[in-house]
């Protein structure tokens, strides 16, 4: 039987992988997980943050007192803006997209395969956003993606699959896989795991992924900062 063990949340998944946001990139932050993102930056980096509908600069989330309405993302949430944010129209903000402009863009993700491809978008109506939307563009001009999600669905089925199985958002697209259980670097063709829950067997970490899991010569135990004290 393996060690007990404590998955991280989805602020504890954020806050892990705002750690490898490079000081001056430009990123852009997809709709729903990926967001919590932008409140745990790390301080002395001067980091960017694209939003579709037209933003670069944002900050954190705001207070509740603080919410102004006519300051949202591309997911309609509220935001704050940093000294120097700008706003323009859709053809300034996806040409920023399609030139190639992000060194980043985080996407959350419904499954993902060891050869980077990604399926990510929601696939009927009764989903809240029932088209691909700007991700495909997203997943087509941006540098690097990273994909931020749960390691199983809530049925318990493996997100982490040998091949996607859902209509792709992208193929090869994926670099790294931030999930409530571990990290991994998607390099030649294989998902290499750099990071892990404290507690957790590799055996029962690959009992949880329905793909062949390779293991870095160091793997770094995963803290959920936001959880601290």
């Amino acid at each position: 039987m393996s060690a007990a063990f404590t998955p991280l949340t989805r602020d504890g998944i954020a806050a892990r992988l705002a750690q490898d946001i490079q000081d001056g990139w430009h990123v852009n932050l997809g709709i729903g997980m990926p967001e919590l993102v932008a409140n745990y930056l790390p301080e002395g980096r001067e980091i960017l943050l694209h939003s579709e509908n037209g933003v670069l600069g944002m900050g954190p989330s705001p207070d509740e007192a603080d919410i102004d309405w006519t300051l949202i993302n591309a997911g309609k949430k509220p935001i704050t803006l940093l000294p120097g944010a700008s706003f323009f129209d859709h053809a300034w903000s996806f040409g920023i997209v399609r030139g190639g402009h992000l060194e980043l863009c985080v996407l959350g993700g419904y499954q993902v395969a060891p050869n980077g491809d990604l399926a990510n978008w929601a696939r009927d109506a009764n989903d809240p956003l029932p088209a691909i939307g700007g991700a495909m563009d997203l997943a087509a001009g941006a540098q690097r993606i990273f994909v931020m999600m749960t390691h199983n669905d809530k049925t318990g089925a493996p997100k982490v699959l040998e091949s996607c199985q859902f209509p792709l958002t992208g193929a090869g697209i994926a670099k790294r896989v931030y999930t409530d259980l571990c990290v991994l670097d998607l390099t030649g063709g294989i998902f290499t795991v750099t990071d892990m829950v404290d507690g957790l067997s590799r055996d029962e970490l690959q009992n949880r992924s329905g793909a062949q899991l390779h293991f870095a010569d160091q793997v770094a135990v995963m803290q959920d900062v936001t959880q601290a004290g």
